[in-house]
């Protein structure tokens, strides 16, 4: 998909080939969808049916020569990839570290996540469905996948939180200009994990017809699986980028993490890496203390939510907590099964940023390199600035998940303009 570069070749050649390893992704999920103990299937038994004949269709269909070159086409004529990985000069300036951002930004609709959405819109017209439904949060899910319904001639039908559809509204309009229905969500906390009950139970009536497109990778097996296998590309391209830049690997490698979607396709591509540090970051929201954050990794203990098991955050009954993030996409309670897994084996360091934090970011990266990132991204670019202070010598890998269009409203309302 991203044409090997001969330093790259030449480095694979003489670390053996390791950071290529595709045993992991054959181990991991197992055939029940678990990693280790986390993902798996709890549903009702006519889902769970439905749940294993798309499992069925993705590893035919997908694996398929037909398949695989119109995605690759797709990539590359319609999102735009390869996305470039860009050296943040002023900000490492100012911050003494070395700080490289791999622009999912600039992937077409402003963010990674078309990046499954044209897949998963792929696959559900090689079933046959007629309709793709999904929550979206911060709404680049929904727009993503309304894009891609609207490129396959599907109907769309999108559930969002009413708190969300205020903060987001230009998301809002975007879906709907590319014909997608958007069903405001009314009860609970009006934000993203309603959004995705809603959208479940909207399925269930429905299931042969219409295929759920989840937004991350969360909800029961294949969906973290498929969505995981579509976002690799964003770290098959970062690896040999960075290499060709750089003539090594980066010592640190950092995203945000809400569901998880954009951390684990740019972390698959390092999990083999010993000298590189991988770190999760997560919403500290007002702060830990008042109890108004996301910070799953932290607080969370094994659970199961939207068919899934995963690190949960939970009330003192056992169901899921409310949570809080000023980024919408990542105010979930929840965690991709596949980065518990990676928590428990210490593959991956999970810390947590406070929502001042990234908003003080959210400026800095604005006003020194004329990127405004959304405030998601925000989140692992507030991190890298404190991974450079820290240790100024060392390279510095950002996945910029997104692009804060649909953010600037919000925060310049909220927060203000910086002095």
């Amino acid at each position: 998909m991203f044409q090997t570069t001969t330093l790259f070749t030449i480095y694979l050649i003489f670390n053996n080939n390791k950071t290529m390893s595709t045993n992991y992704f054959k181990t991991y999920p197992d055939n029940k969808g678990y990693y280790n103990e986390f993902g798996g299937v709890f549903l009702p038994p006519n889902l769970e049916e439905e749940m294993k004949r798309i499992t069925d269709a993705y590893f035919s269909i997908s694996k398929s020569h037909k398949f695989i070159s119109e995605l690759r086409s797709i990539r590359k004529h319609f999102q735009g990839r390869p996305t470039p990985v860009y050296f943040a000069n002023r900000l490492s300036e100012k911050y003494k570290g070395r700080i490289y951002f791999k622009r999912e930004d600039l992937n077409h609709t402003g963010a990674h996540k078309l990046n499954h959405c044209m897949g998963e819109a792929l696959l559900a017209k090689y079933m046959g469905k007629k309709k793709l439904i999904a929550e979206t949060g911060a709404g680049q899910h929904g727009v993503a996948l309304a894009t891609a319904a609207a490129y396959f001639g599907l109907e769309c039908e999108i559930h969002m939180g009413e708190v969300d559809i205020k903060k987001e509204h230009p998301n809002v309009v975007r879906m709907e200009i590319l014909g997608a229905k958007v069903v405001p969500v009314t009860h609970g906390l009006k934000t993203l994990k309603e959004a995705v009950d809603s959208a479940f139970e909207a399925y269930m009536k429905d299931p042969e017809n219409m295929l759920y497109c989840i937004g991350s990778v969360v909800g029961p097996h294949p969906f973290p699986m498929m969505v995981r296998d579509f976002q690799r590309v964003v770290g098959i391209e970062a690896k040999e980028q960075f290499y060709e830049m750089t003539g090594e690997l980066p010592d640190k490698i950092v995203a945000c993490v809400g569901g998880g979607s954009n951390a684990i396709g740019l972390f698959s591509s390092f999990l083999d890496d010993d000298e590189c540090d991988i770190y999760g970051v997560e919403p500290a929201g007002v702060s830990m203390e008042t109890g108004k954050h996301a910070a799953t990794m932290t607080f969370g203990k094994p659970g199961v939510i939207h068919g899934f098991k995963c690190y949960l955050l939970q009330n003192e009954s056992g169901e899921p907590a409310p949570v809080y993030s000023v980024a919408s996409g990542l105010d979930y309670p929840g965690v991709g099964p596949e980065h518990s897994m990676l928590k428990d084996m210490k593959k991956v360091t999970y810390d947590s940023i406070t929502d001042s934090e990234a908003i003080d970011a959210f400026y800095e990266l604005s006003r020194l390199e004329g990127i405004i990132p959304a405030l998601e991204s925000a989140h692992a670019v507030a991190y890298a600035i404190k991974l450079a202070q820290k240790y100024p010598k060392k390279s510095i890998l950002v996945n910029l998940s997104g692009r804060g269009d649909k953010d600037i409203d919000f925060v310049v309302d909220k927060y203000g303009l910086p002095d």
